[in-house]
């Protein structure tokens, strides 16, 4: 063999073996300025060479295994104490290091855009919370990490999210879930130890979008969502005319684009992409591109704002959330975590008038109301929280109340605090006479109204017309009547898109709205 062909078999032989061979890569979770969860199981995943040995160096614990055939691996660290900052190494064919890593409280963060919705207005015309600028200029918390993930949408599992862990800065909350970094930050001032924040929301997307196929599968009322999805799929793939109007539509709108954010201008919403598997309406398209990725790592618990395009599927919004949190749980094998939600907040373009008016809005609540018989669930009551300056604004401004009630809740079922985290939460009722008495849970510090006399209390005989009644409270209970219904038999409260309220307990936590008839028209 001469001199050429002995080169030309070394060239390919080394370039057959680069192929075969692949460099050890971290989930994308695992980067700079992470945050991992303490006195939990860790597990650190990634992928190399089929067959490589990849070791894990991380605050005295050195862990190694092999890689599989299809180039994945997976190691999991002992329980961590919080603290940092540490280096963590991985190490096999190549060295990957990551710096600046602590050990802390980790929690995902997710749902539509009330979740996505940030702390400053920015370019983004529907943001911005009350007392941005200050509360911009005061965000220091080094010790607070938020991993944002980009919208990615798909059709089929995903393995890997694009994103990237910040700093909370005044340079970087901005661009941060306002509900989202006030939640860590007040969470943060009280165990005094790193917080880490998964965010995973975006706007106008419906729960079906955040749960897996198979869960949905599972689950015959579910059926029709998962048909028409396909129904949709089927119809737009051979569908050419519309793709390319799309497609022209959409580089008209870069430059256009590019050139509003030169000036300064808001944000220019992008043309509505025909594609059905980039809807955030469709079932499980969210979760095969922004939730399946994040599982399994290691988490105290999880955040979650939606609920606002579930209107038309709000008759069956307590089974799919349902089977989101047991899907959640399942996927995630980490037990039953903590899952804490916002119940949706009034919204309407006046306080209704209208006694136990009734819609979409108060059905969504309820189911919300109902699923707190979910094990280790808590619900943040926000029918006080609608904008004052617009309550037809769908985007409340005043995030800080909404993560101070949520630390309420995790300091109560993630961290085992004995206090009072939720407003009243309708019990039980006895009919007496020409009244109903009202029994609540968390009323243990008492019952207070806010205003001149309790409102949103509507009460009906057996015909079920509802008229607005007069309410009293005595003790923990709150008795209810109306000169106009002589047998009562059910009463509703804050039943409505934006109903009158007043009821609190003396934590001035909001009580939630409730119909004694539940199950009715």
């Amino acid at each position: 063999m001469n001199r050429i062909k002995i080169f030309a078999f070394i060239l390919l032989f080394s370039v057959c073996a680069e192929n075969l061979s692949a460099n050890i890569k971290l989930a994308s979770l695992f980067s700079d300025h992470m945050v991992l969860q303490r006195n939990k199981t860790v597990p650190v995943w990634g992928t190399a060479t089929p067959g490589e040995k990849v070791t894990i160096d991380f605050n005295k614990q050195l862990k190694s295994t092999i890689t599989g055939t299809d180039g994945t691996w997976s190691i999991s660290l002992g329980k961590l104490k919080a603290g940092g900052p540490f280096v963590f190494t991985a190490s096999g064919q190549n060295t990957v290091t990551i710096q600046d890593v602590y050990v802390g409280e980790v929690w995902i963060c997710s749902g539509q855009s009330n979740m996505d919705f940030t702390v400053a207005r920015e370019n983004r015309y529907w943001c911005g919370v009350f007392n941005e600028k200050q509360e911009v200029a005061e965000a220091n918390f080094p010790l607070i990490r938020v991993f944002d993930t980009e919208y990615s949408p798909r059709e089929d599992l995903q393995k890997e999210v694009a994103g990237t862990w910040e700093i909370v800065s005044p340079q970087t909350v901005g661009h941060i879930s306002a509900v989202a970094y006030f939640f860590a930050r007040d969470l943060q001032k009280k165990l005094k130890v790193p917080i880490g924040l998964i965010t995973t929301a975006f706007g106008a997307s419906t729960a079906e979008a955040w749960i897996s196929e198979s869960a949905l599968q599972s689950n015959p009322k579910f059926a029709t969502l998962l048909s028409n999805f396909q129904d949709k799929i089927n119809k737009y793939l051979p569908d050419t005319v519309v793709q390319n109007k799309y497609k022209k539509a959409y580089e008209k709108w870069v430059v256009d684009a590019a050139k509003a954010k030169a000036e300064g201008k808001d944000e220019l919403r992008s043309p509505k992409n025909p594609n059905p598997v980039v809807d955030q309406h469709n079932p499980y398209v969210l979760w095969n591109g922004m939730v399946a990725p994040l599982v399994h790592f290691a988490i105290a618990g999880a955040l979650w704002y939606q609920g606002e395009s579930n209107s038309p599927t709000a008759s069956i919004y307590r089974d799919l959330m349902e089977t989101l949190i047991v899907d959640w749980r399942k996927q995630w094998n980490q037990g039953d975590f903590p899952f804490i939600y916002v119940q949706l907040a009034n919204i309407g373009k006046e306080v209704e008038t209208v006694p136990a008016k009734g819609g979409s809005e108060a059905i969504k609540r309820e189911a919300q109301l109902l699923n707190l018989a979910i094990p280790k669930t808590a619900m943040v009551v926000a029918i006080d929280n609608a904008d004052p300056l617009d309550m037809q604004n769908v985007h409340p401004k005043n995030k800080q109340e909404i993560g101070k009630r949520m630390v309420l809740a995790a300091r109560a079922i993630a961290y085992g605090e004995k206090l009072t985290y939720s407003g009243p939460i309708y019990d039980k009722m006895q009919i007496k006479g020409n009244t109903i008495q009202l029994q609540f849970k968390s009323a243990d510090k008492g019952l207070i109204c806010k205003g001149d006399k309790l409102k949103g209390f509507a009460i009906a005989g057996e015909d079920k017309k509802f008229v607005w009644a007069d309410a009293k409270i005595i003790g923990n209970s709150v008795i209810v009547s109306s000169p106009d219904i002589a047998k009562p038999v059910a009463v509703r409260y804050g039943w409505g898109s934006n109903p009158p309220t007043s009821l609190y307990n003396k934590s001035d936590l909001p009580a939630s709205p409730f119909r004694t008839d539940v199950g009715s028209n």
